[in-house]
């Protein structure tokens, strides 16, 4: 086993059950992603503490779930990329965002998969699309 998956999965071992299944979802539609648009190997790290994945020109996707917002759970994206703000400007609110960073989700909601897979397209081509507007969306 690859030890950054192994640090991975001991981040999710570390959430409430029902968590775990959620990010087990989120962290299989990251991989769907990459392997769908033939991006290579995902790279699996925790980053910040949270587990993250990146492909070879590509920008970090991080998920993670807070003790201090029990209800929702977060898909993180590099701040200084035009990631979130794409995101926004295609899918307005379907989606919740903080800041620059992330879009959350609530745990009681639908989770809107090929909205957010685009997005994590996006993310996962970020350095072959960024200087095209609306990153070729």
């Amino acid at each position: 086993m690859d030890p950054h998956e192994s640090r991975g999965k001991e981040k999710f071992k570390s959430y409430p059950d029902d968590i775990q299944a959620v990010m087990d979802q989120l962290r299989n539609h990251i991989l769907q992603v990459a392997t769908e648009h033939d991006l290579g190997s995902v790279e699996e790290s925790l980053k910040w503490g949270e587990p993250s994945y990146v492909v070879k020109g590509g920008s970090a996707v991080r998920i993670d779930w807070k003790e201090k917002s029990p209800d929702k759970y977060f898909v993180y994206f590099l701040c200084q990329t035009r990631l979130v703000e794409t995101c926004k400007e295609l899918y307005g609110k379907l989606f919740v965002y903080e800041g620059k960073r992330a879009i959350v989700f609530d745990l009681a909601d639908d989770l809107p998969i090929q909205e957010l897979k685009h997005c994590i397209s996006l993310s996962l081509r970020y350095h072959s699309v960024k200087q095209l507007p609306l990153l070729r969306a």
